[in-house]
């Protein structure tokens, strides 16, 4: 798993598509953050996704989903370039899968845009809910609320979306660009995060149906 040394933000695609999320250093999400990246170093993604020994789940998940934000806002922000108004003026992931945009306080009814204007919203949103100390705490002793998993939930299955767009519309991009090592090992960890706590249903993940269970099979 070489491709995972790419993961770091020493890679030559750092550009990002919104503003990197940034767990503050010394803190304990920042620790387990670096546990995850060890782990996850060792190359068996199973073992990395795994709650470790003694650890808040809440906090785990909360700091996976940070980082899974990072890591597709920066392979969205490589093919930013390709994925247009005019290239994608549905939010899709291929023929049978489109996507409306609505997030319940802003925007209650689910509106048609783009691929980039719906991304664009989703990521946006993400990064509102991580930013929200009320619901991920930075702070030590400072308690998740109890909707926690619930909005992690949406956020994931949100998130998946973009996966599932990039793998069906851009696919030819990222191979030209050789990109799809990182892709394709970012996305593996995604599934088999949400795999390990039951993150997305499955109904969510049929788009990529196939591709997730060749990337399990080679894990058995």
């Amino acid at each position: 798993l070489e491709t995972l040394s790419l993961l770091s933000s020493g890679s030559r695609s750092s550009k990002t598509f919104k503003p990197k999320k940034n767990i503050p250093e010394g803190s304990h999400q920042y620790e387990l953050l670096k546990h995850a990246e060890a782990t996850l170093g060792s190359g068996n993604l199973r073992q990395a996704v795994m709650l470790p020994e003694g650890e808040d789940l809440n906090e785990w998940i909360a700091v996976n989903t940070v980082d899974f934000f990072n890591q597709i806002n920066m392979l969205y922000g490589t093919i930013t370039e390709f994925c247009t108004e005019a290239s994608c003026p549905v939010m899709s992931a291929g023929p049978r899968y489109e996507y409306h945009w609505a997030d319940g306080t802003n925007i209650k009814k689910p509106i048609k845009c783009s691929a980039p204007k719906y991304i664009d919203y989703l990521m946006t949103w993400v990064q509102d809910q991580l930013d929200d100390e009320t619901l991920f705490p930075s702070k030590i002793g400072v308690p998740f609320p109890k909707n926690f998993m619930s909005v992690a939930k949406t956020i994931l299955k949100r998130l998946f979306r973009v996966y599932a767009h990039i793998y069906h519309q851009h696919f030819d991009s990222v191979m030209r660009l050789q990109e799809e090592a990182h892709l394709n090992t970012s996305f593996k960890h995604f599934i088999f995060f949400v795999q390990e706590f039951n993150l997305i249903d499955r109904r969510e993940l049929a788009p990529l149906q196939e591709l997730i269970e060749k990337l399990g099979s080679k894990d058995r």
